[in-house]
């Protein structure tokens, strides 16, 4: 009864407490130890163990899972019904028709996607069985991962990654602190500090940890890496302390310890509710513009399936009306069927002649595609000039599926910071009450020795103000959360930092800092290290002066500033605050600020990333206020971080103004270069930043992201201060509609002279107040589609002071626009994910804010440059390879059933199968699969050096030009054509017949025994003749494997044909095809037939292209034309400007003998012939 009335006095402690209020929360008991009796009630609760998983099948559940998965796809639903229909009613053709084609896509789907769950399950196993060190009995105790569980207190040493998401106990640091990197969970590389329970942090043995008796209640588990509320309850005897526990005590799994010996720590989350599996996003499945004209292109196809079944089925029952055509004599109808209904009888015709042409339906094109997708995604990956030597990392593929979008770019957003810039922070310069000083050395982290001198770009200061100067540098020297590596092996010798002015080690969650630190070390004052709470720094004397850091102010990106409280030998306290211009200015209250201000917008506009740095003398009484206001909002438990952004805000204030720094982050190499081919490519070029505007700006110009000639307009805070936003954006509309009128920018080139070039730039504030205008306000609703307009005749835009959110919300803005563009964004950092999740392509750069961007990423480079081959060359090639694939199936497939269909009309649309079961069965497995697979994969129809030379060439596959209505459609009447040439052109050979002494029926033309096998095969042969030419023509890139697979196929058609025919095979029941094809072959006329046939049905592709080439070529096929003249050496001695424009007339040259073997094309050759003859 005790532990009852004990439990409800918990429960009601618990949930109705007043501040801690929480619905939901967990007790966890440390070393699973029980409370001391009387304090509260020992509930235990069950938890998940530590397993990750990621896979996404099991041994059992994969067969029934990865079926039901695939038959969701619409074609393969569609042929698996079909299969059914074939086995339940009497049909023309075999199951096995249509069975076997569908088992074969089935199961190589099943074994790629069985292969890769495979990896998964490898990759979980390797994560699960890690070793971890527990504390049990005061011992430590070797466990597998997996078998971690809530409440057990781990130990981890110093770069080990932490198990599961722990709460700090102790550390080997005498200050409980302990640094960390979380690379792998928000892709910051930095050095973070965490810190160990202020009652607990003593405990430094087994043992002692061991003896520790606490409780700690917490929130269950949530996704936010960076929001943590807790208490822990330590018991001393019968009674208990309460601390808060924040974000600053919990360490998250995946997290990596850093210049730390060691730690101790509580597990409270583990397996799959830790943070890190919370934050698995399960990325959406992104589809690519030529899946969805696939599917268009499918419903067409299935539209006409079911017209010819039902013109087919209504003419079988018109042809039957006339008693005399009811059926022939030999095929007397059953009592049982002639007494069925006729609407069934119409209804099982209409499935019959449903299943004789089904084969119109390519069911083997989407395992064609994903094998051509899956393969040709290792092309990225074994690219060379995508390497990077410096990382040693190469382009990685995270996902196949995407990869002819890349071909399809028109809008590009890209992050600055790292994926534009270097993320290489270099310190260039200080400015103190006007006077400037630049450092002699300074080279990216790499302390240089005899680096002390000033260089005075100004007047020097005068004896008052040394002493302003040197605060200054102290202040920089104070105020960071800068970390010192104790000693660094260089050469195997361990060098101490205190080695005179020797070579020190500095860590730090922000390069800027690290840049400032060391910046003020080449101006004569160096911070050595934090110890016991004092921070000591070298001046210019040598003189080691020691502060005692009293609190640190953190930094964060609503406040945008940090502050430290410091208190000098003397006894003086300091507050020093360090921040963005933006809020360090209204806060100042004295200063030279008017230069200090002239000098930071100077420095923004060449680039350099800006900081202010001011101080404030603190008295006795008012450090004891503040130490008052943070305690109070450090305790609270609810609202935690809104308290201590209040608290902040109080004692940042009256400050004064010392003076400001300027740090130069550099472009990466190539970046302008790349930028300016997507340009020419016709890209827009978008870059989204939470960097400040001035510098935003002028790394924009130096990207050539803006030219020189970019008329600039602004969309920012400032300027709508001034005017509405209604009005800002109605004015804008209004300067670029006016140049343009109705017509885009997306019309013509961005680089075309007799137009203003426009540039915008919008900021986070007003962005904000676009995408969400003021309920009130009437006007406000098109607000988005103004913006939108504005955005569509401006060539670039940059967006400063993003929120990671706002930047998803860009393009998700562009996503949704009226002309629904393809998007790809490109980020290297925590903050680019949801961007990158959001686009159609997301694309990571593997710099130095960690690996979050790239894990999330469809496609990861090594840096931006890289960006220019992957999408003009890569992405070029894939959508081409794709496109002709798509069509190429389409079109075999019209060939191949358009007889089937023809032939009813001569067979009393008595469902008779024009070909073979063995044909029906091999055509789009084996006879026509191979040589289009290869065509898709290594197809190179433009040199891949003309099209990095030449970016524009991009345009002419633009907006999914190759896969529109009008090709497709023509690919399709080709189809027909071809289909009608083969069946009456085979149809007039046997049109004159007679019969021989032994009652067979022989044609008298062609002296070969006629019957409708024979009329199907030669119809059959003509058709994979016919087709593998038509793909042989279409290739311009010819390697010797690609000779092998064409003309491998077609002999392994006849020998397959003659074997099939000539061998008398034991499984089966009867041999219609016995003899067939070897008699065929024995007229001399039949195989004229068949080569007068072929060349009928490619004639006018042929003469269509030579004409289309002659008179209206694109500058793809200028190029291609061009590339023979020249034998293949176009892209090393050909301006290719000059080819843009109608081609000029060559004289012909007697000496030449053919172009470059490898690039061949029999159309492109003809074409040529008839453009050198044109005046």
């Amino acid at each position: 009864m005790g532990m009852d009335f004990s439990t409800l006095r918990t429960l009601i402690s618990r949930y109705c407490a007043g501040e801690e209020n929480w619905v939901d929360s967990r007790t966890i008991y440390i070393g699973h130890k029980e409370p001391p009796p009387g304090t509260e009630a020992f509930i235990q609760q069950r938890f998940p163990d530590n397993r990750i998983v990621s896979s996404k099948y099991t041994f059992w559940n994969f067969i029934p899972k990865n079926l039901f998965e695939q038959f969701r796809r619409v074609a393969n639903f569609y042929f698996l019904i079909i299969f059914l229909v074939q086995l339940i009613i009497d049909t023309p053709t075999s199951p096995i028709t249509s069975g076997l084609p569908l088992f074969f896509v089935i199961t190589v789907t099943a074994i790629k996607q069985g292969y890769e769950d495979w990896l998964r399950h490898k990759a979980d196993n390797a994560v699960n069985r890690c070793p971890v060190h527990v504390v049990q009995h005061g011992k430590i105790v070797r466990k597998q991962s997996r078998k971690l569980r809530v409440g057990d207190v781990v130990l981890v040493k110093e770069d080990e990654s932490f198990p599961c998401d722990l709460v700090l106990l102790s550390t080997s640091r005498d200050d409980g602190t302990c640094y960390v990197t979380t690379a792998s969970l928000d892709g910051e590389s930095s050095h973070k500090t965490y810190y160990a329970v202020q009652d607990t942090k003593a405990y430094n043995t087994e043992k002692e940890v061991d003896a520790i008796h606490a409780t700690i209640e917490c929130e269950q588990p949530q996704p936010d890496l960076y929001k943590f509320v807790g208490r822990i309850n330590v018991y001393m005897g019968n009674e208990s302390v309460a601390r808060p526990l924040g974000s600053e005590n919990l360490l998250l799994r995946g997290a990596t310890l850093k210049n730390t010996s060691y730690i101790y720590a509580v597990a409270i989350y583990s397996g799959m509710e830790t943070k890190m599996a919370l934050n698995y996003q399960s990325k959406s499945q992104k589809r690519s513009a030529v899946e969805k004209s696939m599917n268009a292109y499918l419903l067409v196809y299935l539209c006409i399936l079911i017209s010819k079944a039902i013109i087919n089925t209504a003419l079988k029952y018109v042809w039957q009306a006339d008693p005399n055509r009811d059926e022939p004599w030999y095929n007397h109808r059953t009592e049982t069927e002639r007494q069925r209904h006729v609407l069934i009888r119409a209804f099982t015709d209409f499935l019959a002649f449903m299943v004789l042409f089904n084969y119109i339906i390519p069911v083997s094109m989407y395992v064609t595609v994903e094998m051509q997708k899956f393969l040709g995604s290792y092309f990225i990956m074994w690219d060379d000039e995508m390497m990077d030597e410096e990382l040693g990392e190469r382009a990685v593929v995270n996902t196949s599926d995407l990869n002819e979008e890349l071909g399809q770019v028109e809008y590009v957003f890209t992050d600055k910071t790292g994926t534009l810039t270097e993320n290489n922070m270099e310190f260039i310069e200080c400015c103190v009450d006007g006077h400037v000083y630049v450092p002699q050395v300074i080279c990216n982290g790499q302390v240089l020795p005899d680096a002390v001198g000033m260089d005075m770009i100004d007047t020097s200061p005068g004896p008052d103000a040394r002493e302003r100067e040197e605060l200054f540098f102290r202040a920089l020297c104070l105020c960071h959360t800068v970390q010192v590596k104790e000693e660094e092996t260089v050469d195997g010798i361990k060098h101490g930092i205190h080695q005179g002015k020797s070579t020190s080690f500095y860590i730090s969650s922000s390069p800027d800092e690290v840049a400032l630190v060391e910046g003020m070390k080449r101006l004569g004052f160096t911070y050595l290290r934090l110890k016991d709470g004092q921070m000591e720094i070298l001046n210019r004397e040598d003189e080691i002066e020691k502060f005692e850091l009293l609190e640190v102010l953190t930094f964060d990106s609503v406040r945008r500033r940090m502050s430290v409280i410091v208190k000098a030998n003397t006894g003086e306290l300091y507050l020093f605050c360090k921040g963005a211009d933006s809020s360090i200015f209204p806060r100042v209250v004295s200063g030279k600020v008017d230069q200090i201000r002239a000098r930071v917008e100077q420095n923004a506009v060449e680039g350099l990333r800006t900081l202010c740095v001011a101080y404030r003398h603190l008295s006795p009484e008012q450090y004891e206020e503040v130490c008052h206001l943070l305690s109070d909002a450090k305790l609270a438990l609810q609202d935690r971080d809104r308290r201590l952004a209040e608290a902040y805000d109080l004692i940042e204030k009256d400050l004064i103004l010392l003076g400001a720094t300027a740090v130069e982050d550099r472009l990466q190499e190539k970046a302008a270069d790349t930028i300016e081919s997507l340009h020419k490519a016709g890209m827009k070029v978008w870059v989204l930043t939470g960097d400040k505007m001035e510098t935003a700006a002028a790394t924009c110009y130096a990207s050539k992201l803006f030219r020189r000639s970019t008329q600039i307009l602004e969309l920012t805070t400032k300027r709508t201060e001034e005017q509405s936003l209604h009005d800002v954006l109605f004015d804008l509309s209004r300067t670029v509609l006016r140049q343009h009128g109705d017509m885009t920018r997306d019309t013509f080139s961005s680089f075309s002279g007799d137009c203003t070039d426009y540039g915008l730039i919008i900021d986070g504030a007003t962005l904000s107040a676009v995408m969400r205008p003021n309920q009130d306000d009437l006007n406000s609703g098109n607000y988005k589609e103004i913006f939108l307009e504005i955005c569509r005749n401006c060539s670039a835009v940059l967006c400063c002071r993003m929120a990671p959110l706002q930047k998803a919300q860009i393009v998700k803005l562009i996503k949704a626009s009226k002309e629904h563009p393809i998007t790809l964004a490109v980020g290297d950092g925590a903050n680019d994910v949801s961007m990158i999740l959001e686009a159609h392509v997301g694309i990571g750069i593997m710099g130095k804010e960690g690996r979050q961007a790239v894990r999330n990423s469809d496609y990861a480079v090594p840096k931006f440059k890289h960006l220019k081959k992957m999408l003009l060359v890569h992405g070029h090639y894939y959508y081409i390879r794709i496109s002709e694939l798509v069509q190429y199936f389409f079109y075999k497939n019209v060939c191949f059933i358009f007889p089937q269909f023809l032939y009813q009309f001569f067979c009393g649309f008595s469902q008779q199968p024009l070909y073979d079961t063995a044909y029906l069965t091999l055509y789009n497995i084996s006879f026509t699969s191979l040589p289009i697979l290869l065509y898709s994969l290594i197809e190179q129809h433009i040199n891949m050096d003309i099209l990095k030379k030449d970016p524009t060439l991009y345009r002419d596959i633009s907006k999914n030009s190759l896969l529109r209505w009008p090709i497709f459609i023509y690919w399709t009447i080709l189809g027909v054509y071809d289909a009608i040439v083969m069946f009456f052109g085979a149809y007039f050979l046997f049109d004159n017949t007679t019969f021989t002494s032994n009652g067979q029926l022989m044609t008298t033309n062609t002296q070969m025994m006629f019957g409708n096998w024979t009329f199907g095969t030669l119809v059959f042969t003509v058709l994979v003749f016919t087709v593998t030419f038509k793909l042989a023509l279409d290739t311009h890139y010819w390697t010797w494997i690609n000779h092998f697979v064409i003309w491998g196929s077609l002999i392994f058609f006849v020998v397959f044909s003659l074997l099939w025919g000539g061998i008398i095979w034991p499984f089966l029941n009867y041999q219609r095809m016995y003899y067939v094809f070897m008699q065929m072959l024995s007229s001399g006329p039949a195989w004229l037939s068949i080569i007068l046939l072929i060349t009928a049905s490619l004639l006018p592709d042929v003469l269509k292209k030579v004409i289309w080439r002659s008179l209206w070529p694109t500058t793809t096929e200028r190029i291609q034309s061009a590339d023979k003249l020249y034998e293949g050496q176009l892209s090393e001695f050909t301006p290719l400007a000059s080819l843009h424009g109608p081609p000029k007339a060559r004289t012909s040259d007697p000496q030449r003998n053919g172009s470059n073997p490898r690039r061949t094309n029999w159309c492109c050759l003809c074409a040529n012939l008839l453009s050198r003859n044109t005046p």
